[in-house]
């Protein structure tokens, strides 16, 4: 945990509700890049003759700089200033957005998306550090419900927001505008939050670990490059030698953070807190989660258009039954259900999830290219239901048995590898969906290959919630319900702020 140091006086009611609006703003263009790009992809692939691997690419990149930056993010913000690095971010995210509305070839959005999700990285840590030194603990409940709001929001309107933005092709610029919106937003947060964001950082923060995000980075790198080219390139020896060799990579990793963490106690990984078996079991949940999320979001839009033929915003407006009952069914969990049943809620939302994933795999094979809309909804509502059971009140869960101390790091991380895993199942894409359909078909033959490689992937997604279940067997029968604001009152400048915050994911 760091302590803000607020380096100013405490700003007065106007101006820190003014902050407020500019951060969560920030969060939400955050959100609504992370789901708005997948509804674009066929276009995006269409219209530049972009690769598999390339396609794979502009979500995975975005997903693994976000991850890998996170942490050394919000450690930035706490050595340098949260404001400072804000403005930074969000500058440097709306760079990247015209970078990618303007992209000349599809390498050059790849690497755009990169630098995107690296530039998220770091403005999306000091959203909530930035709230935590504003405002005073008795009125943060208020203001994470409107981030809660803010959250649910990015999830239902990014895909309706990519199908209309992608379908409108507003002036002959196809797929573009979907970065492009980003400008005018980001420019005028930006301008607002030089003047009314006060700056703040803790007097105690930990070191940066810019060797520990290297290795994090390479290891990812050799694991993903070699999923994602693998099967254009016909599986070359390098890619297998690669994929081993992430392996040594990633212990190198946890002999490093040991050292790191004796040398001077501020390591990348906090390794003590995986001897906590609840922990060490919803890192694994979360990284696995991702991993479903990954694979199921890209085949989905891909089978929708591609496969079925239909426009963006026919495959958009197809996936609101899901938000919204992602959306209700995370606020009932952590409100009235989690507090009475406790982990049972987290693993029937894993098996009701599952079921969803079982009965649209029937309904894909049974109505196949004739499906209509109105048909997936069911199936769609119970996967939603089932993914909010478990987003919202996942995080306690995971932090119950953490000591205080490490908190900080232990949010931090939870986040970090949820992208990771997304990252991950991105890649495997090209393994469960791609690998399934021929490399030259006909025109009469797309569609029915489609079909059967999304049924294909989903018996994945099915089985990887099957193992989420009895991972969850590990975590607590009562998961703690942490209250912002529980407890005395403290100054702004004594107000614990984790190095990043947990929140829940967004839909896509």
């Amino acid at each position: 945990m760091t302590t803000p140091t607020a380096l100013s006086a405490p700003p007065h009611d106007r101006t820190r509700w003014l902050a407020l609006a500019i951060v969560m703003t920030a969060a939400f263009m955050d959100l609504v890049d992370v789901t708005i790009v997948n509804i674009a992809i066929p276009s995006i692939q269409r219209n530049e003759h972009a690769s598999v691997g390339q396609i794979q690419w502009i979500t995975a990149g975005y997903a693994l700089a976000f991850a890998a930056g996170l942490i050394t993010g919000g450690r930035l913000g706490d050595i340098h200033g949260r404001k400072r690095v804000f403005l930074a971010g969000i500058g440097g995210f709306t760079l990247a957005s015209a970078l990618c509305g303007f992209a000349a070839n599809p390498e050059m959005l790849v690497a755009s998306r990169f630098l995107q999700g690296g530039m998220a990285a770091l403005m999306v840590p000091q959203v909530l550090s930035i709230v935590h030194a504003t405002f005073p603990a008795h009125e943060r409940g208020k203001v994470f419900g409107l981030f809660g709001a803010i959250v649910g929001l990015g999830a239902v309107s990014g895909p309706l927001l990519g199908a209309l933005l992608t379908e409108w092709n507003l002036f002959g610029l196809e797929w573009r505008p979907i970065f492009l919106i980003n400008l005018p937003v980001g420019v005028l947060a930006w301008l607002l939050g030089r003047r009314f964001i006060t700056e703040s950082r803790a007097p105690k923060a930990l070191k940066l670990d810019l060797v520990g995000v290297a290795l994090v980075t390479l290891g990812l790198l050799m694991l993903l490059y070699p999923l994602t080219r693998g099967r254009e390139l016909g599986w070359p020896l390098w890619g297998y030698l690669s994929m081993a060799g992430a392996l040594l990579v990633f212990a190198a990793l946890v002999a490093y953070e040991r050292r790191k963490a004796a040398r001077d106690g501020s390591p990348l990984v906090e390794l003590s807190l995986f001897r906590v078996k609840s922990f060490a079991a919803g890192i694994a949940v979360q990284t696995v989660f991702g991993v479903a999320l990954g694979i199921f979001f890209l085949v989905w839009t891909l089978y929708m258009q591609i496969g079925l033929g239909w426009s963006p915003l026919r495959a958009g407006l197809t996936g609101v039954p899901f938000s919204l009952a992602v959306s209700t069914a995370a606020g009932l969990s952590v409100q009235r259900l989690v507090p009475r049943f406790g982990r049972k809620v987290l693993q029937t939302g894993a098996l009701v999830m599952g079921a969803g994933v079982l009965l649209y795999l029937w309904e894909a094979d049974h109505y196949g290219l004739a499906i209509a809309s109105w048909q997936m909804a069911l199936p769609l509502v119970v996967m939603g239901l089932g993914m909010g059971l478990i987003v919202a009140p996942l995080t306690d869960a995971v932090l119950s048995e953490v000591p205080r101390e490490h908190a900080g790091s232990a949010s931090g991380l939870i986040n970090t590898v949820q992208q990771m895993g997304n990252a991950l199942g991105l890649g495997l894409v090209s393994v469960v969906f791609y690998g399934q359909i021929g490399d030259r078909l006909a025109a009469a033959q797309v569609g029915p290959a489609f079909v059967h490689a999304f049924q294909h992937a989903l018996w994945y997604v099915a089985g990887i919630m099957g193992a989420i279940f009895l991972l969850m067997c590990a975590l607590p029968k009562r998961p703690a319900q942490h209250v912002e604001g529980a407890g005395e009152e403290t100054p702004a400048e004594e107000t614990p702020a984790p190095e990043r915050e947990p929140e829940p994911q967004p839909a896509g």
